[in-house]
């Protein structure tokens, strides 16, 4: 079966882990500072990234970094894997959807005015499949209403968007590490922000919320081995085995973009032209970072192009279920029809096979296949 996504491990991946089996670190030590500045280097910061121990801790952690808490509210999209929104309500949040640009999938800036109150926190923008979010649009909605922007980017590291970089976008963005994201740390992900104070609770909280720095202590310690807990965290703290894992990574991120890129193009040279279908859209001045390739079937088959192509082989996947339609948010009167173009573009989409080692040959057959079914 060949999957619509996976990992691109190479010999010097295993010899950078290695490395820090044979040392004297595995978790918390060297290995993750240099991990933490070159992700803040790739998103276009100088302060060090938090990193954490998945794409949904850096959600929660970048929440509590914000300070998001109870009688906040937390807009985001229906349109996402569902940790965009139910680590907010951790954090004692109130969810508030709005609904998604017909063409990338992202967070509609209008629908999300419509959206915004006096309690509106936060709004939570992702980054769907890879292409970046209107930041500019979404900032201006989100702090003309006193709220902060967080841009989930989990799909989009190495993105850019009329030049600037995805984690230079927003006042703070995540990173997932998953083995099908665009580069891994097995499990893991991060969060960046220009803010120090945002960054300060953030690495507080994802540290178990306890504090050993001398200039932070309220008391005075009565010893080297004296600790304060000052805030409720928890341990969200990356190992080195997996941060020099991401780091040597890192070092072939543009290849693996420009891989994509060119996975991305070919499926749209062979797919374009068919009425039935709707390819992913590209707006001016974005650069995405493709984790993704997200076909839509307008005809209402989607289901059976999923069938046709998962029984010839081909690991096709849909991302995503609309989040307002789960039965924890069904409880809280979220209904079906609320936000139509999340919904009919969720029941059209198809997530084709994108991960760097797949071949020309492996993209032509999927091409092939669902040109077959199609009949173009």
């Amino acid at each position: 079966m060949l999957p619509y996504g996976r990992q691109s491990i190479d010999e010097s991946d295993i010899e950078a882990v290695a490395a820090v089996l044979r040392g004297d670190w595995l978790t918390t030590g060297p290995a993750v500072d240099a991990f933490e500045k070159d992700i803040a280097a790739i998103a276009g910061l100088e302060t060090p990234a938090v990193s954490v121990t998945s794409g949904t801790a850096a959600l929660h952690t970048a929440y509590a970094g914000l300070g998001v808490g109870t009688g906040d509210e937390v807009i985001t999209t229906p349109l996402t894997f569902f940790a965009t929104a139910t680590t907010a309500i951790w954090q004692g949040a109130r969810i508030v959807f709005a609904d998604v640009c017909e063409d990338t999938g992202n967070l509609d800036p209008v629908a999300v005015k419509d959206a915004m109150t006096p309690q509106t926190a936060v709004v939570a923008g992702v980054d769907f499949a890879g292409h970046p979010i209107d930041a500019t649009g979404l900032a201006e909605v989100a702090h003309s209403g006193g709220a902060l922007l967080l841009e989930d980017a989990a799909h989009s590291i190495a993105g850019s968007l009329d030049g600037k970089p995805v984690g230079s976008l927003a006042d703070v963005t995540t990173f997932s590490f998953f083995p099908t994201k665009n580069l891994t740390t097995a499990e893991g992900g991060a969060l960046v922000s220009s803010y120090d104070e945002i960054l300060s609770r953030a690495r507080d909280f994802k540290g178990i919320g306890y504090a050993r720095d001398p200039a932070k202590l309220r008391s005075e310690p009565d010893g080297p081995w004296y600790y304060e807990v000052q805030s409720l965290g928890l341990n969200y703290r990356l190992p080195d085995v997996l941060a020099a894992l991401g780091s040597n990574q890192l070092r072939r991120l543009a290849l693996f973009k420009a891989r994509r890129r060119a996975i991305h193009h070919r499926y749209n040279l062979g797919l374009r032209g068919i009425d039935s279908l709707r390819l992913p859209a590209t707006r001016d001045g974005a650069d995405p970072m493709w984790h993704l390739y997200p076909l839509r079937i307008v005809d209402g088959r989607r289901r059976e192009l999923f069938e046709h192509l998962r029984s010839n082989g081909i690991g096709v996947q849909v991302n995503y279920l609309p989040v307002h339609r789960q039965p924890l948010f069904a409880e809280l009167g979220w209904k079906q029809g609320q936000f139509p173009v999340a919904e009919t573009y969720s029941a059209q989409e198809i997530s084709l096979p994108m991960f760097p080692t797949l071949t020309d040959a492996d993209v032509d057959r999927v091409i092939e296949l669902v040109r077959d079914f199609v009949g173009a």
